[in-house]
């Protein structure tokens, strides 16, 4: 009796969900024929849409890693949807019901005892930032408790990916599969940018453009001696800026990931290095001097890491240089093939760089932007007569126009460029102390992760998640809120930081395998 209570209950579940499934496609069906009746094409491409979103839905319950692949493809490409779709909100929305779906998924996994979870070092001024970051979601000074909703989303929705993350994996073909999907996708959308960056802006972006969006992708740089003039490439995105932050991440993880399969294995090293000079080839393009400066330095730093790092030990350093000298070579092939193929494109970015980064130019902004500007508009958060307590979680955030536009509720009108300004006019002063205290502590634990793996293959892929992590939740946050906020920023770190606590037990596994297996020496790599 007792066997046969949970196989009535799971019939009926099963029973139920057909109905369901039977009555919705019903509907979707009769929606879809009225119309096709009416020529209604824009409304047959929603039905559609929603069609493929109730499958991936369902196929994310049976399987939450697969939503997982989902999610990350959605959250790449959803921009591109709401070029063609008038900048819909329910195509904006839908990257959080896909979350929603993936979290679900994955908790009722957890309950069953099927995935691994873990305690972050972090935990405790994780959680005080976010009780806080609650709390001012209903401070007096704000307009609405919508902003306070808005604000939350944008802060805190994504941190469980970091526990998705740690339980992704059951074994070390799997680390390299979600890898290798995330650098063959930045090699798309990479390669779709230095396509638009030449074409310019009618390619990707529709002639009919909501008019939110569509200057957005029509932005163009003017040398300010030269006169040259530099199309600003948005590619699969509605904005340059989205673009520019996403190719510093993208090229972090793809180097990190050649040093990886250079320590482990020839599967993959191809595929690496051509996304290496995709990804070179439209950060140079990007007209971005953020991300052109962001990603020289990172890969010194990262360069100087990974010999830091290197397993000396065991003789494989080598690799390591080896790994450095095809970074070089991509790098070096993609800029000769823009330069001989199309050579007016790159001299109007090169001059805009030299005309506008260097020292000796009589037009350099490079003291502007990196001293001067920032520390202004953190003066200018002090300015505000709230700035001890704020005006609350959200009201100078990314989408308050959407807020005023849509509910039309009137925003602060106190808003800053700064990250760390935006915190104090949101949360006051104590909201700039915990953010940086989380941080710190994000950072502190993340580092430790980093050097127990010194040594070992998985170190140059921890330090460039690591590197990632001190990029965004720091100096990019001081400069603009508006990176960390970027849902597609903020999904990766989560993500990215949950894989790298789980990388220590990955390494101990495959190191116990590769003792087991006979015949061959057991590797001593330094955990």
């Amino acid at each position: 009796m007792r066997v046969l209570v949970p196989a009535l209950i799971t019939a009926r579940r099963k029973l139920a969900l057909y109905v369901f499934g039977f009555l919705f496609v019903l509907v979707l069906g009769y929606l879809a024929a009225d119309m096709v009746l009416a020529g209604d094409v824009a409304g047959m491409f929603y039905v559609a849409l929603a069609c493929g979103a109730a499958a991936f839905a369902l196929s994310i319950l049976g399987n939450w890693r697969r939503g997982v692949y989902f999610l990350l493809a959605w959250l790449l490409f959803e921009d591109l949807a709401r070029k063609y779709l008038g900048n819909n909100m329910a195509v904006y929305f839908g990257k959080d019901f896909l979350a929603a779906v993936v979290y679900l998924s994955y908790f009722k996994a957890l309950r069953k005892g099927e995935v691994k979870t873990f305690r972050p070092p972090f935990l405790l001024p994780l959680l005080i930032f976010v009780w806080f970051g609650i709390l001012q979601a209903f401070n007096p000074g704000s307009p609405s408790v919508v902003y306070g909703a808005v604000g939350l989303k944008l802060y805190f929705y994504y941190i469980p990916l970091m526990f998705v993350g740690y339980s992704m994996f059951e074994k070390e073909a799997d680390l390299r599969r979600l890898f290798l999907f995330l650098v063959a996708i930045s090699g798309i959308i990479a390669g779709l940018g230095i396509v638009q960056a030449i074409l310019g802006h009618t390619f990707l972006n529709p002639a009919q453009m909501q008019a939110d969006i569509r200057t957005l992708s029509e932005n163009y740089r003017v040398s300010p001696i030269s006169g040259e003039i530099s199309y600003r490439p948005t590619s699969i995105f509605v904005s340059n800026g989205r673009f520019a932050f996403y190719l510093v991440p993208a090229w972090l993880i793809a180097f990190g990931m050649g040093g990886y399969l250079l320590l482990r294995t020839r599967q993959g090293r191809i595929l690496v290095s051509i996304v290496l000079g995709l990804l070179t080839g439209a950060i140079v393009l990007s007209v971005s001097r953020g991300t052109l400066l962001w990603t020289l330095g990172s890969a010194l730093v990262a360069s100087a890491a990974f010999l830091w790092g290197a397993p000396w030990r065991q003789g494989e350093a080598r690799r390591v240089l080896r790994n450095l000298q095809r970074t070089l070579l991509s790098v070096g092939a993609a800029l000769v093939l823009l330069m001989s193929f199309y050579p007016k494109a790159v001299e109007s970015r090169v001059a805009f760089y030299t005309e506008t980064l260097l020292p000796s130019s009589p037009d350099s902004d490079l003291l502007y932007r990196v001293r001067d500007y920032p520390i202004r508009n953190i003066e200018g958060a002090f300015e505000t007569p709230r700035w001890p307590y704020g005006y609350g979680t959200g009201t100078a955030s990314l989408g308050i126009q959407y807020v005023a536009r849509i509910l039309r509720i009137p925003p602060t009108g106190v808003t800053v460029e700064s990250g760390f300004g935006t915190l104090v006019v949101e949360m006051g002063i104590l909201g700039l102390l915990l953010w940086i205290v989380m941080s710190c502590a994000i950072l502190a634990s993340s580092w430790r992760i980093v050097r127990s793996l010194k040594g070992s293959p998985w170190f140059p892929l921890a330090f460039c998640i690591f590197w990632f992590a001190f990029l965004l939740l720091l100096p990019y946050t001081y400069a603009g809120m508006a990176t960390y906020q970027d849902f597609v920023l903020n999904a990766h770190l989560w993500l990215l930081l949950g894989i790298l606590f789980r990388l220590p037990s990955l390494a101990l596994s495959a190191q116990f395998a590769a003792g087991a297996e006979p015949g061959k020496p057991r590797r001593r790599w330094i955990l």
